[in-house]
């Protein structure tokens, strides 16, 4: 095969709807934010959790600014790897904020994949650091494997069709959870008391995992309709109806677990919930809920995550091989997107997965925002204040994180930082590296 046909890309102009965009986008945040990660959370600061969440959702909705503004500007497939071109150019920053983006984005492919396998074991009552979580894991993933190499239509659908099912069964769990609960209420007075302000910070932080799904809305630009204009408005729905459920659901939990129980159950925590407050029953409707919204939220980054990457092969950021594989780039990038998931849901348990995936995630962001402030305030319209308070809220919460996962897990920081010092080296010799044509004359600086 040669490389100009390994490096081509082949998107249906059109073929996504604003509904079919928002689908992916909850698809994601909602099978990561609500499954797995209330029990992480209430570990890190006490029964206050719900409130982490609404911490989060304040500080997302001013780090939607910057992308609304940018989706709205520049459409394209390439999403967050497109805008960080923008501002900085076809540069080593570009690369390793792109790939930063896009590693965290395979990591909630992985947490995603081994909530799937948390909760489908207690339908076997089985505990969840049975070797059968991985392996459940895994195999949900070649099922997304196979299909996204379908039409866009197929995939729309089944996201679509599996993102209504959720909402309306986790609004159902989440309403009918408070109404058999004792009372509804965060009790001050049980916080962990190992929690604290950084605790509490470090909650936020993972909170903003639940919510970062919406940045795979960015990536469908080059093919969902009217992208201009709705692009921004997926993100913003997206966002507004994870705020309701998260908020509704985190109560819920709270209300029927205690503290204690939650963390001890923190992989599977809402099913843990609907035993004693609905009884059996509810726990098999919140069971098969967790894998109808797991399975549709890994279809969705997997549809986003591999154009990332196409985008940056394209680019000539990144090294790209086709393995003797046929087909377009489009393919080899799903297929490269899968295998790393794959790895990391066998070998990786939940907690670490998130840990990592926020703390990419995180530098990624604040990049973004300074990238609008210092290169495209003009060009997309951005107001300088709201990237502005986007940047220090970041800082603080990562501060937070990172202090918290330095005493209680300090593995997860020496790998996080280790991946990110294999990714800068590995840029820095491919782009040294590169034939003169496949370099840019000029590119912004940092």
């Amino acid at each position: 095969m040669k490389d100009t046909d390994d490096r081509t890309s082949t998107y249906q102009a059109d073929s996504l709807s604003l509904i079919g965009a928002i689908a992916l986008g909850t698809g994601v945040m909602i099978g990561a934010g609500i499954f797995a990660l209330t029990g992480q959370m209430a570990e890190m600061t006490g029964s206050l959790f719900p409130l982490a969440f609404l911490s989060a959702a304040l500080i997302v909705s001013f780090s939607a600014y910057s992308y609304v503004k940018l989706s709205n500007a520049y459409p394209s497939a390439g999403g967050i790897a497109m805008y960080l071109e923008k501002a900085y150019g076809r540069t080593l920053t570009t690369a390793f904020y792109s790939l930063l983006m896009y590693f965290s984005m395979v990591i909630a492919q992985s947490f995603l994949a081994r909530t799937f396998g948390s909760y489908t074991l207690q339908l076997f009552d089985i505990g969840d650091s049975s070797l059968l979580v991985p392996v459940l894991g895994v195999a949900l993933l070649l099922v997304a494997f196979l299909i996204n190499l379908s039409a866009n239509s197929l995939i729309q659908g089944v996201a679509s069709a599996l993102g209504f099912i959720k909402i309306g069964g986790i609004l159902l769990f989440g309403v009918v959870g408070v109404l058999a609960a004792d009372a509804v209420e965060v009790n001050f007075s049980s916080a962990d008391p190992a929690a604290s302000v950084t605790g509490f910070l470090g909650a936020t932080a993972l909170g903003i995992l639940a919510f970062k799904g919406f940045t795979t809305i960015t990536n469908s630009g080059s093919e969902l309709k009217d992208a201009s204009r709705n692009l921004g408005k997926a993100i913003m729905i997206s966002i507004g109806l994870c705020v309701v459920i998260y908020a509704l659901v985190g109560f819920a939990v709270s209300s029927n677990l205690s503290l204690q129980e939650i963390i001890t159950t923190r992989n599977y925590s809402l099913a843990a919930a609907a035993r004693p407050a609905l009884g059996e029953y509810a726990v098999w409707f919140t069971v098969i809920l967790a894998m109808l919204a797991t399975a549709g939220g890994i279809i969705a980054s997997i549809f986003a995550v591999s154009r990332m990457l196409a985008m940056l092969t394209k680019m000539k950021l990144v090294p790209h091989s086709h393995f003797g594989m046929p087909g377009s780039i489009q393919k080899h990038t799903l297929v490269y997107t899968v295998v790393l998931g794959l790895l990391l849901t066998a070998f990786f348990d939940l907690s670490r997965i998130a840990a990592l995936g926020i703390i990419f995630y995180l530098i990624m962001d604040i990049a973004i925002h300074w990238g609008v402030l210092r290169h495209l305030k003009d060009e997309v319209k951005a107001k300088s204040v709201i990237p502005v308070i986007a940047i220090v809220l970041d800082l603080i919460v990562l501060g937070g994180f990172l202090w918290v996962k330095g005493t209680s897990d300090p593995l997860v920081l020496i790998v996080a930082a280790a991946a990110m010092a294999a990714i800068l080296i590995m840029e820095i010799f491919f782009l040294r590296n590169r034939p003169p044509e496949d370099r840019p004359e000029h590119a912004h600086s940092g």
